[in-house]
């Protein structure tokens, strides 16, 4: 138990993916004491490291802050569940372990709206290296030795083959690198995975650190409020044990408990947008009026089809015998179905045509179910989930109260805007057009959802609406950006704008989301968060 008051050097506010690295590389000088807190528990929960256990830790509370957005007119008024990672390691104890750094342009653009030259891909591809530790190796791409584990996957499905090469039949090509600034082509997914077991932020960043006296790791530790004074974020009111707590911040408050988390503390602790805090009858620390806004995800749009002639995991694991055969495998070699991410195949291609780059990225599985955490069908089948990696929607995140305690309303508006809706027609259409390839047709594929008699685009569009659901990307929501931009947060340099010792280091300062998967981006902000501290970049 702390003291009712206590003073650190640095404190950092969520021990997920970014949290985790900053906590490494800040207490990796021992004249700086660090304190990381973390207000789930520790990550010594067994499912978390068996990688196909992502489905007993998403919607579970001892791993999930089990939140849901609002209804969403976009989604006919249907609401989703959204998992945010509530343990060590954060989403990257609960994630898809997809390794992915979307495209150079994510980047560039980035350079481009904040004015820093930094944020450019060829100044942020040092950082993603620095960590990296690639089953490749070392070379112009990637780095070896680092803490962040990336290796191949330890299976392959006869029934992903054949869609992969029915892909390349429909012209995208094949490709062994998605990370290589140009992640079109298709392929299989790089992991995050060590010999078959999950590889999480906790492993790779806080076990070298663990011996290290000056950083004190505290979980089921509740941030209440960031407390200023005089127009410096100085402490940080928690509640640890039941208690209210005082943690004082000689240098910095860093956050980094995500795009949902992130502004919802901000938001309890009268920063954010004056009149609506006003509204809400909150205390107008300090008017920022981009906080919670500018949220943006990747909505996905899941195709299934019934096969014939070739196994999937619906039949494979919908026996005592599957089952078992699963389970042995796994034990004896770290491989098979058990050491599965949550999609196995990737595609990143055009949804039409008159698209400038890749703008959609396919998540394939050798299975098929109703809904996540519903039963495998009866048949077998696969899932061609596509997604619009760049989507023009914006919403939000505002706190309903200020209990810390109280699930903050998530409004993603998916689905809001002409073009979004285009892509997903656009998409949808191009699914059925690849299932069509030769190369799939000895398994006489067959579109059981959303169903093949429907084809106009508005029909496509509404049907989008019934069956997407989010893929687990939030970005955005306290966005970097240049002085003049009024809804930016935080500056090129991650410092909250107009307040002293207070950095956001987490996915909610994306401008833009990227192209992809969003775990390690959020890594590579924390490294070049970190880097900013250390070299006295002050705040």
């Amino acid at each position: 138990m702390s003291d009712a008051s206590e003073t650190f050097d640095f404190i950092i506010v969520g021990a997920g993916t970014a949290g985790c690295l900053l906590a490494n590389r800040l207490s990796a000088d021992p004249a700086c004491r660090v304190l990381l807190l973390e207000a789930g528990g520790r990550d010594d929960y067994h499912w978390i490291h068996i990688p196909v256990g992502y489905l007993y830790c998403i919607g579970n509370p001892r791993t999930d802050w089990l939140y849901q957005t609002e209804p969403d007119p976009g989604l006919n008024g249907r609401t989703l569940r959204y998992p945010r990672g509530k343990v060590l390691g954060g989403c990257s104890s609960i994630n898809g372990m997809i390794y992915m750094r979307g495209q150079a342009r994510d980047y560039d653009h980035w350079a481009a709206v904040t004015g820093d030259a930094a944020w450019a891909w060829d100044a942020v591809l040092p950082l993603f290296r620095q960590h990296e530790d690639h089953w490749r190796g070392a070379d112009d791409l990637h780095g070896a030795g680092g803490e962040w584990r990336v290796e191949r996957q330890r299976l392959r499905w006869d029934i992903l083959d054949a869609f992969a090469a029915a892909a390349r039949e429909s012209g995208i090509p094949a490709s062994d690198d998605f990370n290589r600034g140009d992640n079109e082509g298709v392929g299989y997914f790089e992991v995050n995975q060590r010999r078959g077991v999950r590889w999480n932020a906790s492993k790779g960043f806080l076990r070298p650190a663990a011996g290290r006296a000056n950083l004190v790791v505290r979980t089921g530790v509740l941030a209440d409020r960031v407390l200023v004074e005089q127009g410096r974020a100085t402490a940080l009111s928690v509640i640890e044990g039941g208690q209210q707590r005082t943690l004082r911040a000689r240098r910095e408050l860093v956050l980094t408990a995500g795009a949902v988390n992130t502004p919802a503390l901000l938001q309890r602790s009268g920063i954010g947008a004056g009149a609506w805090l006003q509204a809400q009858g909150l205390p107008v620390v300090h008017d920022l009026p981009g906080v919670g806004e500018n949220l943006q995800d990747h909505l996905q749009i899941r195709a299934v089809f019934a096969v014939e002639g070739v196994r999937t995991l619906n039949t494979l694991a919908n026996s005592w015998l599957g089952k078992l055969r699963i389970a042995t495998e796994y034990a004896l070699t770290r491989s098979g179905p058990m050491s599965m991410a949550p999609s196995q195949l990737g595609c990143f291609t055009r949804s039409s045509p008159d698209q400038r780059w890749p703008n959609v990225e396919y998540h394939v599985q050798p299975l098929s179910l109703d809904a996540f955490g519903e039963p495998l069908h009866g048949f077998d089948a696969f899932t061609a989930s596509v997604c619009n990696l760049n989507p023009t929607a914006r919403g939000h995140v505002r706190i309903r109260s200020p209990r810390p305690d109280e699930a903050p309303a998530i409004q993603a508006n998916y689905l809001s805007t002409p073009e979004d809706r285009q892509v997903a027609a656009d998409s949808l259409r191009l699914t059925r057009r690849i299932a069509d390839m030769p190369a799939l047709a000895p398994y006489r594929p067959r579109e059981v959802k959303p169903g093949e008699q429907f084809q106009s685009d508005e029909e496509l569009a509404r049907l989008a609406g019934d069956i997407g659901t989010t893929i687990f990307h939030p970005v955005g929501t306290c966005r970097m950006g240049r002085a003049d931009d009024p809804l930016a947060v935080v500056d090129p340099q991650l410092r909250v704008r107009g307040l002293a010792g207070l950095r956001v280091a987490d996915a909610s300062v994306m401008p833009t989301i990227t192209s992809g998967n969003t775990n390690a981006p959020t890594l590579m902000i924390a490294e070049r968060a970190a880097a900013l501290i250390r070299s006295g970049s002050a705040t």
